[in-house]
C-alpha cells in the first residue's frame, strides 16, 4: 500500500456526507495510520453508496470501507491503495511436486504377507485422487475470487510425510479486501462444493475397488499390526450403503479402503474440516456472510468451547478449539460488510451449512493398537 499521513478531512467528508448523514467523525490511531471514521446512516441503499464513494476515495489516496457501527453505519477512510503482489509461481509448485511424494509415499505402502511393502500403482492412485480432490476445492476459490477481480495467491499445497494422509491439505490467500458479502460467500463456497463434486465419484469408485473384511479375523491375522478405523459422516456412511448395501462397520465387518477410497474419504474429512462456521475457514466465511459480525463472533467462541469438549472424544479437537479460538479474533475487513444477503445468496449460505452437517466426521479416526 502506499500511506498518507496527513488526512484531508474536509474533503473526504464532502464525499461521505453525499451517501450518509454524518452523526461523528473519528480519527483513530492504529500504528502509524491515521483513520478517518464518518458516523451516521446511509441515505439509502449500502451497495450503491459504497460504489458511490469508493473511487472518489480512492483519488484521494484512501481505500473506503463500510461497516457496522452500533445501530448506524461507518464509512472509513483507510489510508493508501491496495497494491496485491505477485505470487510466487515457483513455490506453488515446488510444494505441489513435494506433495506428490509425500502423498506417493503414504498411498504406496501396504501390507503384505506380514511385511510392508511398496505398490506404485496404489501410490499413483491415491496421490492423484487426493490432490485431483485438494486442486479443484483451490480452484474453485482461485476462478471465482479472480472473476469477482479480487487478487488472490496461486494455491499453495503442504507436504506432511509424518501424517496419515501425506499432506495437510493447501490454501490461498485473499491479498486484499473483498468487495461484500455476496462476493465473500461465493469465493467461500467454491472451494467445498468444487471439491465435492470430485470426491463423491472418487469415493464411489474407491468403494466400488474395496472389500468387505471380518474385523477379528483381520486381527488375528495381523496380531501385532497397529491399525486404524476411519470415522464416518452422515454422507460417508450413505454412500457406503449405496454400494455395498449395508451399513458398515456392522455385523463384525467393515469395508477395508482401497487407496483411492481413502483419498475420497480424506477429501470428505477436508471439506468438513473447511466448513466449520468459525474463523477464517470456508465455513467461518459462510455463517459471517450468512449472520454478520456480531452473531459470527458469538458463534465462534461457542464453537470454540464445543470442539474443545470434543476433545476428551478425539484429541485432535483440542488443536482445532486452540486455531478457531486464535484465528477467529480478527478477520480480514470487507470494503462493504453493511449490504445483507438477499434471496438466492441466501439460500447459497444455507446450503454451505447443510453440507458441512452432512460431510463432518465428529470422530475422524480411531487408533487401534495390538
Amino acid at each position: 500500500m502506499t500511506l498518507l499521513h496527513e488526512p484531508p478531512i474536509a474533503a473526504l467528508r464532502m464525499i461521505a456526507v453525499e451517501v450518509l448523514y454524518i452523526e461523528d467523525v473519528q480519527l483513530d490511531q492504529r500504528g502509524d495510520l491515521v483513520v478517518p471514521r464518518f458516523i451516521g446512516r446511509l441515505h439509502g441503499d449500502a451497495q450503491q453508496a459504497y460504489d458511490r464513494v469508493a473511487p472518489r476515495f480512492a483519488d484521494l489516496g484512501y481505500t473506503a470501507l463500510l461497516q457496522h457501527e452500533g445501530q448506524g453505519v461507518a464509512l472509513e477512510a483507510l489510508p493508501g491503495l491496495f497494491t496485491p503482489q505477485p505470487s510466487r509461481l515457483w513455490l506453488a509448485l515446488l510444494l505441489f511436486a513435494l506433495t506428490i511424494a509425500t502423498t506417493m509415499q503414504v498411498g504406496g505402502l501396504e501390507l503384505l504377507d506380514g511385511q510392508v511393502v511398496f505398490n506404485w500403482g496404489h501410490a499413483a492412485a491415491y496421490s492423484a485422487a487426493l490432490l485431483g480432490i485438494l486442486l479443484a476445492h483451490e480452484l474453485g476459490h482461485y476462478i471465482v475470487a479472480r472473476r469477482a477481480g479480487v487478487a488472490v495467491s496461486y494455491p499453495f499445497f503442504i507436504p506432511f510425510p509424518a501424517g496419515i494422509l501425506g499432506t495437510m491439505g493447501a490454501f490461498i490467500s485473499i491479498k486484499e479486501p473483498v468487495p461484500n458479502r455476496r462476493v465473500l460467500l461465493a469465493i467461500a463456497i467454491a472451494g467445498p462444493l468444487a471439491g465435492l463434486v470430485v470426491t463423491i465419484p472418487v469415493l464411489l469408485l474407491g468403494l466400488s475397488l474395496s472389500e468387505v473384511h471380518n474385523l477379528a479375523a483381520m486381527r488375528a491375522a495381523t496380531p501385532d499390526q497397529a491399525y486404524f478405523t476411519e470415522g464416518n459422516s452422515l454422507l460417508y456412511a450413505a454412500l457406503k450403503l449405496l454400494v455395498f448395501g449395508r451399513m458398515l462397520p456392522g455385523g463384525g465387518e467393515d469395508v477395508f479402503l482401497h487407496p483411492v477410497a481413502m483419498a475420497g474419504w480424506a477429501g470428505l474429512l477436508v471439506t468438513g474440516l473447511n466448513l466449520i462456521p468459525a474463523g477464517q475457514l470456508d465455513g467461518g466465511h459462510i455463517f459471517f456472510t450468512l449472520f454478520g459480525p456480531r452473531v459470527a463472533q458469538i458463534a465462534n467462541m461457542v464453537i470454540a468451547v464445543v470442539l474443545l469438549a470434543m476433545g476428551f472424544v478425539w484429541n485432535g479437537w483440542f488443536v482445532w478449539a486452540i486455531l478457531v479460538a486464535l484465528l477467529g479474533r480478527s478477520r480480514a475487513p470487507l470494503r462493504n460488510e453493511v449490504s445483507p444477503l438477499e434471496g438466492r445468496w441466501r439460500m447459497l449460505a444455507v446450503l454451505g451449512l447443510v453440507v458441512f452437517v452432512l460431510v463432518f466426521i465428529p470422530v475422524p479416526i480411531t487408533i487401534g493398537t495390538p
